[in-house]
């Protein structure tokens, strides 16, 4: 009753045409030898993997939960076999550098691989999920010893990494940690503390864990500018056979993610070593945090892409009343037909498909940019690169996710009262999404960071950069006479936007809380716009072969954005030029 089916031929429609990631891997040395065969292998073997391995035991895994026995996490039955098989195949190393025992392939194929696991398993994909994130930031900024010892048992699997920050009184404030970190004479530290809240701080997937551990040295000052990371092992020694002195006090009982271990987490003079320089901690922990970012934004994505398949074969098979019934068919034949030909059901699932595909490409060119800025020959691109994913990295992580739970509570709606009971998934899905609304930076301050940051913070320069791009392929469509009403569109909100971001950024310059009550409207508004771009230049690359079935169903789900979904960002801009109007006051709540 309840399947995944690997969106493969899309894959392969994103990164051959509309990426054309071949010719631009091409012109990277480090990505040459890679080919579009070999790319989609590697797609098709991890998609057989997310459907034989992880999606059986997705919703045992949320039925048991994980087990806690004094200090001990057992995870639900099959998640140890799904991780063996997970490390055998290699997959931990697939983006990972070759120095340190990876694949080096693209994070094109790494973003689309956890697309995949996360639509699969959710619950499970939590732990290998920071994976990547954590070698990225040892890679960065750890010691030459610490790089060495660690990193190839990070890449291979064999050791499973977390990201400790939040603490009880200190949730999106992470200037108020109070973890402290003193120096020994060995150049190690003893850490002391706790920490809410890790995701996979105890399990039995790995030996040993590797915990990143914000905490403050002795001369800290106070605030995020005080912070320094350490390594935090779980086990010591020369053989990791000494256990650290740290513990998990016990496993969260949440909504969703019940196969993920929920951690609470504490250091008593735990051993560890810094990472990167004192009191920067935060910059090198931004680096995991900014790939973990991107990663959860797939993980809304895979959830819409999950709840989407499903809903559509219940709409296929669900039969009911006949007012769906063109009304001059009078066919006796059945009293009821299926639920699909009802419009408010159709323009449902063409609402999730809709976003879904247009997402699927802007997260896809988005881990293809992160390829671009540490391999790309020319120092120019790189830039340009790292310009653009400044503003993608809060954007996608919000939008996708605020997308992945609206568009599955939607998609429940298809089962009735069906889909809120066990009986069908879906109600898992609709759990298990909620969470990536608030973790790795709630979406209200992913929307805050956007734009009082990344836009206004540097006077819309990178902003304008990404526009252009936008207008660019605006023309190319307003130019070509099958898409001349996609390009008018788009120009004329690009204008809009144009024009109420120049308002802001001399506005919030003498008001800066301005930005505060415009954030979640502004960073909808570049969302959908750019989704508008991705379906506009699918449109335009697809228009002449619309005989093809696959290359049809693209273009008019791109007609469909256009006429049903964009019209939202006038309502957004409408909202943002409307800024000054008065928010109630904490009396008028009371």
């Amino acid at each position: 009753m309840w399947s995944y089916t690997p969106p493969l031929r899309d894959f392969r429609f994103v990164v051959e045409e509309l990426l054309e990631a071949p010719r631009e891997w091409a012109a990277m040395p480090a990505l040459a030898e890679l080919d579009l065969d070999t790319a989609i292998q590697i797609l098709e073997a991890a998609g057989a993997f997310a459907v034989t391995t992880l999606a059986p035991v997705n919703g045992s895994g949320d039925s048991e939960g994980c087990h806690y026995t004094e200090g001990r996490v057992r995870t639900p039955a099959g998640f140890v076999a799904a991780y063996r098989d997970y490390c055998a195949g290699g997959w931990p190393a697939l983006a990972c550098d070759d120095r340190f025992g990876g694949q080096a392939l693209p994070q094109m194929l790494n973003a689309a691989l956890f697309e995949m696991l996360y639509a699969a398993n959710h619950g499970w994909t939590m732990y290998p999920g920071i994976a990547h994130g954590a070698y990225a930031c040892l890679r960065a900024h750890a010691a030459p010893e610490l790089i060495e010892r660690y990193l190839p048992k990070i890449v291979s699997g064999e050791w499973l990494c977390t990201m400790c920050i939040t603490e009880p009184h200190a949730g999106s404030d992470v200037g108020l940690v109070t973890t402290r970190a003193q120096p020994n004479p060995d150049g190690s530290y003893c850490v002391t503390g706790s920490k809410v809240f890790i995701s996979g701080g105890e399990h039995d997937l790995t030996g040993n864990i590797v915990h990143l551990v914000l905490a403050r040295l002795p001369d800290a000052p106070k605030g995020t500018k005080g912070l320094s990371l350490f390594l935090v092992p779980k086990y010591l020694g020369e053989r990791f056979d000494e256990a650290n002195s740290l513990h998990c006090d016990g496993i969260e009982q949440k909504m969703g993610l019940k196969g993920s271990a929920t951690c609470s987490m504490r250091f008593e003079a735990a051993r560890g070593w810094l990472v990167g320089e004192a009191h920067r901690g935060l910059g090198a922990m931004f680096i995991m945090m900014n790939s973990a970012r991107l990663y959860v934004g797939m993980q809304g994505l895979g959830h819409a892409e999950m709840a989407y398949q499903n809903a559509m074969r219940y709409a296929l098979e669900r039969r009911q009343m006949r007012v769906g019934r063109p009304p001059a068919d009078t066919s006796p034949a059945v009293d009821a037909d299926p639920i699909i030909l009802q419009p408010a059901i159709r323009k449902l699932l063409s609402t999730m498909r809709a976003f879904i595909e247009g997402e699927r490409a802007l997260g896809l060119w988005s881990a293809h940019l992160l390829d671009v800025a540490e391999y790309h020959p020319e120092a120019m691109a790189r830039a340009d690169a790292n310009d653009a994913l400044s503003l993608l990295t809060p954007l996608i992580k919000c939008f996708f996710t605020d997308q992945g739970f609206t568009l599955s509570s939607a998609a429940l709606q298809i089962w009735g009262g069906y889909g809120y009971i066990r009986d069908f998934a879906i109600e898992q899905t609709v759990r298990d999404s909620r969470a990536a609304l608030i973790y790795e930076g709630t979406n209200e301050i992913q929307a805050i960071d956007f734009l009082l940051r990344k836009v206004t913070g540097d006077q819309g320069h990178k902003l304008e950069t990404l526009l252009r791009l936008v207008e660019t392929e605006a023309k190319r469509c307003r130019d070509t006479q099958t898409c001349i009403g996609l390009g008018h569109t788009l120009l004329s909100l690009l204008g809009r936007w144009r024009q109420v971001t120049q308002q802001l950024i001399h506005e919030v310059a003498t008001e800066p809380a301005l930005a505060y009550a415009v954030a979640g409207d502004y960073l909808r508004l570049a969302g959908l716009c750019m989704l508008g771009y991705w379906w506009a230049r699918t449109a335009r690359f697809v228009a002449n072969h619309v005989a093809d079935p696959f290359y049809r169903g693209k273009f008019e789900t791109a007609q469909f954005y256009f006429d049903h979904v964009l019209p939202e960002a006038e309502l957004r801009l409408t909202l943002i030029e409307r800024r000054r109007a008065p928010i109630p006051w904490i009396g008028a709540l009371a």
